[in-house]
């Protein structure tokens, strides 16, 4: 009871602070922000060579969920009242926004289109892409996700019509009902090769269907990636969590910013997503995490949301050529400074620009930068909240990027060559509707032209190969035979699928044995979508790293450690897979190329697999050789089930692996028959290798013993008339959970004011203003936050602190060093109170340094002991003092 009872005083120091800290510090805040409006919860934090200016406020840009601005500078906003745990449709819009003058402030706008929970958009020539949730006009509930293209020829700022779809049911739409959208499909980018990449969330999705009829499904998350008329819809990479957006660079490298399980930290993890790669997600990246690609590095509590990749002229290097990614979480923009270690990349993370709950991010021609920020409209919307900023840097000049509509080919190329990657795009979107004849004579003149940089090659190249199609394979495989260009003329080459039959594969094995990695890496990948048999005996050439070992038993593997030694071989094993390469692999059991083959082998459930490897077991006498191909035999006796998109693991899924839902198939009698009678022929010696098979690949086979399997756990409806009183119940519950059911759940206040006596509250803090002021007083708190705010506050400190909330370290004299709130400061003192309560005043000739903690002094799980009926009555109270 005691430990509770100091928790919740924690909690409630730091919830009452946020009235001291508005009423005392807006107008520090707006002071120090030059004039900015008052919306502002928190003051931006900036570096001082960049600066910022208020864009746009709540009344037009009210719970900004992403954003996106033309070349031109038009910039186009996705408003989402419904937000992400939300389900009432008729709340969302884009909205396009315009600075005439230049001034960092908007002159004109429009309502450009009424769409529910738009995650993302893309303005393209006269064409505006928004991926959004639909709705059944019938039940009114979400029927899917679509991503879908508006046209406004006119270019009056309103769509000229409906949208017309392009990938339909992107996401499942079970859990669209029953959570909203918070781990749904997100995101729209395009990258220099003319593809649309969407990054998908974990609720993944059940036969999404493009414009040629193609279906597709995805148990996960991950980026799909399609055409821009609809077509080609293929899985770029998978076993993400809940990314939001991607950042590309102009040599399509792409990065992407997720998150770990709930309840598991939130962890951050940053990720070089390289095509066909697999990121284990739940199932493979804690305890097989040698068959994935690590991320690059873990960098602790937050949550991904907007990226972009900054190449751009008008702005100084320390800011340019890098990936930029959101953090709701952090409340922070966040640079990636990337450096190439084989294959991939190392990183450090820096921090830029902070603003309230950033939700996205991106640059105009003219190297205007816009962020948006939720700040504090919370998981359901609020029309008071959210506002959007520009920044650009102190020393940069205003150049307009004029409108290239009518610009000729010539004129084009020119701009194609610009050292802005937005231009550079717009160029190349303009000219695929120019003459192709034009276009591939100049275009190729670019790609071939060693003068230029290598990024400028490389646009020229894939808006050649574009316009070329089929007709320009020839030429691509002549960029094969340079050394700066093979690695992406091999991309080029392998792009699109409906052209594979028609290219060559000489090129593609000839690089397995290039002496760069990159380029080797290129060539694997390549082999991989030709889908030529013959490559299989290449592909098994690639050598398997000391680092291929897997995890002991209970541990987790390292999944954000950079491991590039790793990436061939997994892209090669990618690669055979797909091909099904299945008789190069049971014949290369026992060679030199065994450790790959058998590594292939895990993941082809084909009968002749099965055959194959008992065969190859039964022919060797090598003992190591022989405990390789019965793990492999076991590991193929399940397999994944087909995905239906009627389940989803939910926020917190088991992560044992190595499925998730492991079932048996036609070659598992077979499978079974074989490891009994090898169990029943080993000795006491060899008995424990069954058992811990057993375990770790969840077989159940009651012979070989070994730990109990469990069974995956998915998402199901919650009973809340059993569970709302049962203690613990919201440490046991995600924080979507916890916000769905107070929604549900209005308890009671006068339980709630019982209960906030009871844990020793009033001791330190006051409700009346009659009452001796011994802490923060909370009198009023609920005239400032609603009470979802309220309970995010107490379940997310960290968030609270991003929307006013500060927790300062002072440094004094004598070494002597002071944690807590700032509660007044004059220009000679500076009062502190910590976190009991106690009063100190400090002298500011005294203080030696002082620093805003990023963290909150409240610790999460705060409220775990409570039931959900209980944290409903405590939140509802709270929002009802408003004295």
């Amino acid at each position: 009871m005691l430990k509770i009872s100091l928790s919740l005083v924690y909690a409630f120091l730091i919830l009452l602070t946020l009235m001291q800290k508005l009423g005392d510090s807006e107008t520090r805040n707006r002071q120090s922000l030059s004039g900015q409006p008052a919306h502002f919860k928190t003051a931006p934090d900036v570096p001082a060579d960049i600066k910022l200016t208020n864009f746009a406020g709540p009344d037009l840009t009210p719970s900004p969920a992403c954003l996106a601005v033309a070349p031109t500078g038009e910039v186009f906003v996705g408003v989402d009242m419904i937000g992400s745990l939300g389900k009432t449709p008729g709340k969302g819009y884009i909205i396009k926004l315009i600075d005439k003058d230049n001034d960092g402030k908007v002159d004109e706008h429009t309502k450009f289109a009424m769409v529910d929970n738009p995650r993302g958009i893309l303005p393209v020539r006269d064409q505006i892409f928004v991926l959004h949730t639909t709705f059944s006009k019938e039940t009114g509930k979400a029927s899917g996700m679509d991503l879908v293209v508006f046209d406004d020829a006119n270019q009056d700022g309103v769509a000229d019509g409906p949208s017309k779809p392009l990938v339909q049911n992107i996401c499942s739409p079970k859990f669209l009902q029953s959570r909203g959208t918070d781990h749904a499909t997100n995101g729209i980018r395009m990258g220099i090769d003319g593809w649309i990449y969407i990054a998908v969330g974990d609720f993944g999705f059940h036969e999404a269907v493009d414009r040629s009829g193609k279906k597709l499904t995805m148990l996960g998350g991950g980026i799909v990636r399609v055409r821009p008329d609809g077509t080609e819809m293929e899985i770029y990479s998978h076993g993400m969590r809940n990314i939001y957006d991607v950042a590309i660079d102009p040599y399509m490298n792409i990065f992407t910013r997720d998150n770990t399980n709930d309840g598991g930290g939130w962890n951050i993890r940053f990720s070089h997503q390289i095509q066909s790669g697999e990121y284990g997600y739940p199932v493979l990246f804690k305890h097989f995490t040698n068959e994935i690609i690590p991320a690059l590095v873990d960098v602790g509590g937050g949550s991904g949301t907007g990226s972009f990749f900054m190449d751009d002229p008008t702005w100084p290097d320390q800011y340019n050529h890098v990936p930029m990614m959101a953090d709701w979480g952090r409340s922070q923009l966040y640079i990636h400074r990337v450096t190439p270690d084989g294959p991939s990349y190392k990183q450090k993370e820096e921090e830029f620009i902070k603003l309230a709950q950033i939700t996205d991010v991106d640059v105009d021609a003219s190297g205007r930068m816009y962020l948006s920020a939720w700040d504090g409209a919370g998981y359901s919307g609020n029309p008071s909240k959210g506002y959007v900023v520009r920044a650009v840097p102190n020393n940069w000049t205003y150049k307009a990027f004029p409108s290239i509509k009518k610009a000729s080919v010539k004129e084009l190329t020119k701009v194609l060559q610009s050292g802005s990657a937005v231009a550079r795009l717009a160029a190349q979107q303009e000219l695929l509707t120019r003459p192709a004849k034009q276009v591939t004579k100049a275009t190729w003149k670019i790609a071939a032209d060693k003068t230029v940089p290598l990024h400028v090659r490389i646009a020229g190249m894939y808006t050649y190969a574009q316009v070329a199609g089929q007709d320009g394979i020839e030429n691509l495989v002549k960029l094969t035979t340079e050394n700066d260009m093979r690695e992406y003329a091999l991309r080029a080459l392998s792009d699109r699928k409906p052209f594979v039959s028609n290219i060559p594969l000489e090129p593609f094995m000839q690089a397995m044995s290039d002496p760069s990695e990159r380029i080797r890496t290129a060539a694997t990948i390549g082999l991989g979508r030709l889908g030529r048999p013959e490559a299989a005996t290449a592909l098994l050439q690639v050598p398997v790293p000391a680092s291929f070992v897997e995890p002991a038993k209970g541990t987790e593997g390292p999944h954000a450690t950079p491991n590039a030694a790793i990436i061939p071989p997994h892209l090669a094993v990618r690669a055979l897979v797909g091909l099904n390469a299945v008789d190069a692999c049971v014949r290369a059991i026992g060679t030199g190329n065994s450790a790959l083959a058998l590594w292939a082998l895990r993941y082809i459930h084909d009968p002749k697999a099965v055959d194959g490897l008992i065969a190859a077991y039964q022919q060797t006498n090598d003992g190591k050789l022989k405990k390789e191909i019965l793990t492999t035999v076991a590991r193929l006796y399940k397999k994944e089930a087909p995905y239906d998109g009627s389940w989803w693991w939910g926020t917190r899924p088991d992560t044992h692996g190595p499925y998730y839902k492991g079932i048996t198939w036609e070659s598992s009698p077979a499978i079974e028959k074989f490891l009994k009678a090898e169990f029943e022929k080993s000795g006491e010696a060899e008995k424990p290798l069954f058992a811990d098979l057993n375990s770790r690949l969840r077989l159940e086979i009651a012979d070989f013993g070994g730990e109990e399997a469990v069974a995956a756990k998915e998402e199901v409806k919650i009973d809340l008339e059993k569970i709302r009183n049962q203690k613990g119940q919201i440490g046991k519950s995600s924080i979507e959970d916890v916000m769905l059911a107070m929604a549900k759940i209005k308890g009671d206040p006068i339980k709630g004011k019982a209960l906030f006596a009871q844990q020793g509250c009033i001791a330190c803090h006051s409700l009346s203003k009659s009452e001796t002021m011994k802490g923060p007083f909370m009198g009023q708190i609920g005239s400032i936050m609603n009470r979802e705010q309220i309970a995010e506050s107490i379940l997310k400190p960290n968030a609270s602190i991003s929307q006013g909330f500060a927790t300062v370290l002072i440094t004094a004299k004598g070494g002597k060093s002071y944690t807590g709130f700032v509660t007044e400061e004059s220009a000679t003192r500076v009062v502190l109170r910590d976190i009991t309560g106690t009063v100190t005043t400090l002298k500011a000739g005294d203080i030696v340094s002082r620093k805003e903690m990023e963290t909150s002094m409240m610790p999460s799980g705060l409220a775990d002991a409570l039931s959900y009926e209980e944290f409903a009555s405590l939140i509802t109270f709270l929002s009802e003092q408003k004295k």
